[in-house]
């Protein structure tokens, strides 16, 4: 790819000072990664490959990527709480984020602090402006520089990097992975890594590295994934094969490779599929256990201490209140079997914005049997669906006459709407994007209380 220049009339000394002199906040900066490059997405390694280089970017710890359609960042959030509670210095990079930036990066568990950011971010731009030529970086290949150049700096002791999109061409892959972790795979982001499971699993596929362990924990993986390993000769751990799950309604184990765990509690993270990612991080941990030791205690502290919003984040009140940042079909299924196994509320009522590329048809009819109320938002951005055009396909679709639905700007006010209109025994569902889910819990998490409880 072809780098873009700056106009010849203004001297590189000039654009160095006039940028930089103006950035002097995070909000600064993410300002400026917003102006820089003509598209959200670029996929390719050239540009942000070449910066990276310039800055020395190099970790000496083990990195483990993951990747997936679902699941990575649940995945990602029980590694770090695993190793954490082993006494290792963890960094952790994920995206998107729910409220701030900063959640972005993670060091010892905590959100890093904006000013450190601010410095990644200038060492960023000095890097990507030198001499004669100006390499242009998308916002997340931007951003996420400067967050690798914070953790560099950070003397971690594991780095866990989250693909932002697909693999092979996420910026993420600039990094060579100790351990890469592909999760489930299913149909998203079609129109950039393919119409169907091959062409995606090929994509996520690109994390593998010669020699390295690849953790594989989706049941059934594309023969393209299974492929991929074998091309590049890769140590591939299967679910069912290298390493398996078992347990009852109290307690589960698991056993692989040399290593087997038995009475654990079930993840504190909710939801079935939750027990398919844990076996993916104790099989990465299994294979890393020479350079990463854990105790048993520290993969039973760390399940059961593991926090992550918005992914079937269940909060107490009244009427009762889920957030879940499902954005495609194969979330919304899950979370629909979640809903099911949460047992009978009269009403559910349910907030719903969702990107304009989602099959949003598909994902209204794996969920609208256990909605009563429908409450469609607008989101800030451009590529967001309008909430009337969301409430248009589902009046398309919906053969119920015993359910409602209206349309409201943002997310808050269709959260007040539904907590004015349901009872204290009901329910109400905010999905359909990390967006949505960020427009409620912007001033906090809410607590609801019903009604009669107010008055």
């Amino acid at each position: 790819m072809q780098a873009r220049l700056n106009p010849p009339a203004l001297t590189r000394s000039a654009t160095i000072s006039v940028s930089m002199e103006a950035l002097n906040t995070l909000e600064d900066w993410l300002a400026h990664c917003e102006r820089l490059h003509p598209t959200t997405i670029e996929m390719g390694l050239e540009r942000v490959r070449t910066v990276a280089q310039r800055m020395a970017i190099r970790f000496e710890c083990p990195v483990i990527t993951v990747a997936g359609t679902n699941g990575k960042g649940s995945t990602c959030a029980m590694l770090e709480s695993i190793l954490g509670q082993a006494g290792y210095r963890t960094g952790l990079f994920t995206s998107p984020h729910l409220v701030h930036f900063e959640e972005r990066l993670r060091l010892m568990g905590q959100s890093v602090d904006a000013a450190n950011l601010v410095a990644g971010f200038a060492a960023v731009e000095r890097a990507r402006v030198r001499n004669d030529e100006v390499i242009s970086l998308s916002y997340f290949e931007f951003s996420m520089l400067a967050i690798f150049e914070v953790m560099v700096r950070s003397n971690l002791d594991v780095v866990i990097l989250e693909v932002g999109l697909g693999g092979r061409l996420d910026s993420t892959n600039i990094i060579d992975a100790d351990c890469a972790i592909i999760t489930s795979i299913d149909l998203d982001h079609t129109e950039l890594l393919g119409p169907d499971r091959e062409s995606i699993g090929y994509e996520k596929a690109g994390i593998m590295r010669t020699g390295r362990p690849v953790i594989v924990s989706d049941p059934l993986p594309p023969q393209s994934v299974l492929d991929r390993a074998l091309e590049v000769g890769a140590d591939l751990w299967r679910v069912g094969q290298d390493f398996n799950v078992s347990g009852d309604q109290l307690q589960w184990g698991w056993a692989g490779r040399g290593r087997r765990y038995s009475g654990l509690a079930y993840p504190a993270l909710r939801g079935a599929n939750q027990l398919v990612n844990a076996a993916g991080v104790l099989a990465a941990l299994a294979a890393l256990r020479e350079r990463l030791p854990v105790t048993a205690q520290a993969v039973r502290n760390g399940l059961a201490f593991v926090e992550l919003p918005g992914r079937f984040q269940i909060i107490p009140g009244q009427p009762t209140l889920v957030l879940d940042v499902a954005h495609n079909p194969h979330s919304v299924s899950a979370l629909a079997a979640n809903l099911d196994a949460m047992g009978y509320f009269p009403t559910t009522h349910a907030v719903f914005g969702v990107m304009a590329d989602k099959d949003v048809a598909l994902m209204l009819a794996k969920v609208s049997p256990l909605m009563d109320r429908w409450y469609f938002t607008d989101l800030p951005l451009e590529r967001a669906a309008r909430g009337a055009d969301l409430l248009a396909r589902w009046r398309a679709q919906n053969t119920r006459k015993d359910t409602t639905a209206s349309t409201f700007v943002d997310p808050v006010q269709a959260l007040q709407a539904a907590v004015a209109a349901a009872d204290p025994a009901d329910r109400i569902v905010v999905f359909g994007s990390f967006h949505t889910v960020g427009g409620v819990l912007a001033q906090g998490v809410p607590r609801l209380l019903a009604k009669h409880l107010n008055s």
